[in-house]
Formats: structure tokens, sequence, C-alpha cells
């Protein structure tokens, strides 16, 4: 009784505030919100807000906890020039001693409305020539109240003859402004605006409905004539999405594209768009191409799998109460599973650079040293402190490993699920029943848990899914998952030719690649960045940060170092390298004589290549034009 009886005092107090925090919130009218970005390339942004109240104790507070960023990336050290105005009189107010995010205010008596005013200091998203609004930015609401029932009217400024995409629906201009229809804190904060000199709007798949968009700005005006099989294959995948997931859950859906080497690389979901941002040749050429292939792929499937369907530790009411990730490899991890097959049904890769992706991404992981003590749960709940960081032991560290783990579960569910029913059903049999709940909708959150999860797939094919997950994210394993690729009608070996996609890999990060040989990840002018534990590097007790100077009594260049590896091979003597660390100078041996070791697939004769059907596309795609040579 006595547990009872404090968790019931608990409650009351949580309720108690929560209620007292909101009491000076008035949602007669809604929120309104005008983002001004007419400075942006200044990097100073400016926003005005106009709050419904009614007197006495007031709590706002800023976003905390970003949807999609898995962890509390609210740019709170960003916002500033805050200033709360009642009736022209600037009001007093105090940060909270403890929630860093949330503001006090005393409303005075006879004030209705509460004017707000502030300044954002962003230095990510924005170049000279364009700006992506995430409302992050910007965003205060009143604490204590679920954001999906607080109205907001918003209005973007931008300057003179920029170009708007959003999923926000305008309402009408006036000026540089553009006003859109009111909607809730929770969809405004899933509704980027782009923004741009550089910019213009492409209708996709005009047979499709609802409608869809690519939304595209860049730093220079060639940037945004995307070459014509990129698009082919864009139109594609709306066409193979739709097949796909039978379903979708928006009203209309923008592709939000950056091409800046300024304005930062991104790729985050939101239901009805996507904030996709690359460097300004990221779909020029093949190369570039090759390496983001599955980006629009990826965050157009959260639209279904993290949006709609939504872990309930993610699905919270608003963005103070922490995010619970431990079914990332879900959210993520299968997403990353549909990204890739639906980059390859589309176009945006051929077969062959499918299967060279994934063999590089298995290998990566079947040489994970850290997987012996971190299952991938962990890692899923550990989202929060994993993302981002040095690249130092990162491999025993292990980091958002839910994503590629993810994928690697979910192509084995697919191909288990066709050998249960002999090739009659596969995962898109569960993925109708699962992200295509209720058919058609609107924006909407529809949380699950795991029970569901099991049960749905049970629904397609009887058996022991519980199991078969836990086993997948909860054992400590050395090896990596391989199940599916080899129930794919495939087998991971090692060659001494990099296959076209590690080539494009290697070239785009400007990275020496001997993680599959000696067990070393090197930069161009020699510095290590990573040791794999437990290999021929880590034995010689290199480390990372230490900078290669001399291989062989030559002085370090990477031709010179990839022949020092090749010609080892067979031999007896060491590969004798000068390595300094911080400021000391030391002969290190390297006893490797395996030669090369680059990563790819062997088809298993006689097996069914399971692989390769499930990346033939559902629809009739349009042809993609080869790639130059």
């Amino acid at each position: 009784m006595r547990w009872f009886s404090l968790a019931m005092l608990r409650l009351i107090v949580v309720i108690s505030t929560l209620f007292l925090a909101a009491t000076s919130f008035a949602a007669a009218a809604p929120i309104t919100i005008t983002a001004d970005l007419s400075e942006a390339p200044r990097k100073l942004w400016h926003a005005d807000l106009v709050i419904p109240v009614q007197p006495g104790a007031l709590t706002l507070t800023a976003v905390k906890w970003v949807p999609g960023n898995h962890r509390p990336t609210g740019p709170i050290d960003e916002l500033t020039g805050i200033v709360f105005r009642a009736n022209g009189q600037a009001l007093p107010w105090r940060r909270d001693d403890v929630d860093l995010y949330a503001f006090h205010i005393n409303v005075p008596q006879g004030v209705s409305t509460l004017e707000v005013h502030v300044d954002a200091i962003v230095t990510a998203r924005v170049s000279d020539k364009l700006a992506m609004l995430e409302w992050e930015k910007f965003l205060l609401y009143p604490a204590g109240v679920p954001v999906r029932e607080i109205q907001i009217q918003p209005s973007v400024k931008v300057p003179a003859g920029w170009g708007v995409g959003t999923a926000l629906t305008p309402t009408g201009t006036d000026g540089n402004t553009t006003h859109f229809a009111a909607l809730t804190v929770e969809m405004l904060e899933d509704s980027p605006v782009l923004t741009g000199k550089y910019f213009k709007e492409i209708p996709l798949a005009p047979d499709v409905t609802p409608k869809h968009y690519l939304d595209v700005a860049g730093d220079a005006p060639a940037d945004i004539d995307l070459r014509p099989q990129f698009l082919t294959a864009l139109n594609n995948l709306v066409h193979e999405a739709g097949a796909m997931y039978s379903s979708h859950h928006y009203n209309s859906y923008h592709f939000l594209l950056t091409l800046s080497d300024y304005a930062g690389g991104e790729g985050l979901e939101h239901h009805q768009s996507s904030d996709n941002g690359v460097g300004e040749k990221g779909f020029a050429d093949d190369e570039h191409a090759l390496i983001e292939a599955d980006l629009l792929a990826h965050e157009f499937t959260h639209s279904w799998n993290g949006k709609y369907r939504r872990p309930t530790g993610l699905a919270t009411p608003d963005y103070t109460t922490p995010m619970q990730g431990e079914l990332l490899w879900v959210y993520e991890g299968m997403t990353e599973y549909l990204g890739n097959v639906l980059a390859a049904r589309s176009g945006f890769r051929t077969p062959e650079q499918y299967r060279e992706d994934l063999a590089y991404m298995a290998a990566t992981y079947d040489n994970r040293p850290g997987r012996t003590w971190r299952n991938t749960e962990d890692t899923a709940i550990s989202a929060s402190i994993l993302r981002g960081g040095n690249p130092a032991w990162s491999n025993w560290r292990r980091g958002q490993d839910y994503y590629d783990e993810g994928e690697l579960l979910w192509l084995d569910a697919d191909t288990t699920i066709r050998q249960l029913t002999h090739d009659k059903k596969s995962l898109h049999d569960f993925l109708v029943l699962f992200l295509g709940k209720g058919g058609d909708t609107g924006p909407m959150v529809v949380p699950y848990n795991f029970d569901e999860l099991v049960k749905t797939l049970n629904e397609v094919v009887p058996n022991d899914w519980a199991g078969f997950l836990h086993e997948r994210i909860t054992t400590l394993n050395p090896h990596a998952n391989l199940a599916g690729i080899e129930h794919g009608g495939y087998k991971l070996i090692y060659t001494d030719k990099p296959t076209s996609y590690e080539r494009a890999l290697l070239s785009m990060s400007g990275s020496i690649d001997a993680w599959f040989s000696a067990g070393f990840r090197l930069r161009r002018d020699g510095t290590v960045s990573d040791v794999r534990v437990y290999s021929v590097a880590d034995e010689a007790k290199i480390a990372p940060g230490e900078k290669l100077i001399a291989v062989n009594g030559r002085a370090f260049s990477a031709d010179i170092f990839n022949d020092a590896i090749k010609n080892a091979k067979g031999s007896s003597e060491p590969i004798h390298l000068i390595v300094q660390s911080d400021t000391y100078i030391y002969p290190i041996d390297l006893n490797y004589h395996d030669g090369e070791k680059y990563p790819t697939f062997q088809r298993v004769e006689g097996a069914p290549a399971l692989l390769d059907d499930i990346i033939k596309p559902m629809t009739a795609v349009q042809p993609v034009a080869p790639a130059k040579k």
C-alpha cells in the first residue's frame, strides 16, 4: 500500500504542475507565428509569436526532443533576443532552474495576448542563397499541453525573389510574406520550409493521388537543373512506394532538396515532406548520385514507418517528454531496408550496385568487435548518446548500428517469410497490414509496441516471430546476421579489388581502406581514423589519431601504402611503418600478409535468387537512362 500511495502522490504532483503551467494559456484562438528569414544569409533569423493567454502564471517551453533526431537536440543555445510583451510593455521572465528550455512569465490582469519576439542564431542548413527552416529554431509553446491540441497559424517572410517550398497549405501572400492555414503545433514542427534564390518546384507522378512535388534549391542556377535520370527515378519512387505500402498518410507530399556545400547534409523525415540535404553536386554525376541514392527513398518511407506508425516510446505528447528508442531497429532499421530496396526498384541504383552496397555494409558489421559486448537493442536504447562523435574506436563503442543491423534483420525476415510460404508471401504482405493500417489517411500518429509487431507478422505467416526478433536484437554475436543474404542466394566473400560502390565511397570520403585486411582506415594524408579491435593493426598498437609518415622507407602516399599491403602477401617480412603520435615518432612493424581484401557477394549456385526478386519493381517503372562511362 505504501508504494501505491507514493505513486499516486507523485502522479497528483505531476498533474498539478502541468495544470498550473497551462492555466494562463487560453486556447480560444490559435497562436500565430511569423518567421522572418529575410536576413537568412547573415545567419540571424527572427520570429514573432502572439499567444492567447489569461492572467496568471504561464510557462512556455522550447523544443527539446526533436522528432526524428531521437535525442534532445533542440537548439536552445541558439535562441536569443527573447522579449515578452503585453499591452506594449515588456514583461519580466525567468528561465527554469532545472529545465533550461522552460520560461516562466506572470501574465498581468487585463492581458489576453502575449507577444513574443525571438531571434535565432542559425549556422546549419543555410547558405548565402538558400535556407531550410525547421520550426524548432523559434517555436515556443505552452508547457503541459499536448502539442496535438495546440492550434497555431504560421507565416514566413523570405528575401525578395526567393521561392518557397513546403507541405504547409498557403492561404495568401503579402509582399515577401506567405501565410499558411492553421494547424497543430505537432504538425507545424513536422512541416519545414525551404526557401532559396535558385528554386523550382517540380510536380511528380501526375497520375498519382495525392499529389507529390520536388522542391529544390541550390547555390547556383545550374544546380537545380537536375539530370533526367534522377527525375525519372524519383517519379518511379512515387509509384513504387505506393505499390509497396498500398496506402498514403499525407494530403500531399513534398521532397524538399537542398544542393549546397555550405547548407550542410541532412536527411530528416516528416509526415508530408522530407528535409534532404546533399552537396552542391550531390546528384550531378554518377559517383555522387550512387552514394546518395537511397536518401530520398529512406526519408519518404518514414512517412509510413516512423511518422504514421511510431513506437509508443517515441510517440510522446510533447517535445519535453524524453523519447525511448528501444524499437528504433524497426523505426530506422526497417526503413533502412525498405529505402534501399525502393532505391533499387526505382532506378536510383542498379541491381549490382544494390548488392555492392549491401555487401560493404554487411562486411562492416561482420567486422564489428563491439557486437561482442553491446547488442543491437542497446544501440537503439542508447541512441541519444551514440549519434555523431569521434570515429576513434567506433567499431568497439558501436554507434547507431540499429540502422544497418536492422536492415540485415528485416532482409532476414523478408526472406524467411518467402521461404515459409514457398514464395507466395513476402514482407510486402506485412507492410500492407502494419504500415497501411487504416487505409489512406491524412497525417496522424498510430503508435505500436513489440507485441503488435509480432502479432502482425504472425498474421502473415505463423512462426516464432518473438523469438526470431529477440534472438537477433538481444544476443551477443561476433558476426553480423548474414542469414537474409544467404537465404537470398548469395554469400559474402572478399577479393583483391574494390567494387564500383566501394571505389565511389572511398573517392567521396577521401579515405584509404585497409579495414578488412590489416584492420584500419586512413585519411588521404595518412592520419588513422579508426583501428579495428583484434586486428593486425590493433596488435601492432596503432591508434586512431596517429599519422603514417613513411611505409617501407618511403614517404607515405595512398599508392605506396596500398602497394605495401599488396606486396606483403605471402611474405614473412613485416610492413615497416614510421608513425607520428602527437610530437613523437615511432617505428612500427605491421605483420600482415594476406593481401588486399574488399567485400563483395558471390552467387550461390542452385539457391533461389531471392535477393534479386526482392528488388524487382512492383510497377511498370520508366527506364532510367544508363550512367555515362
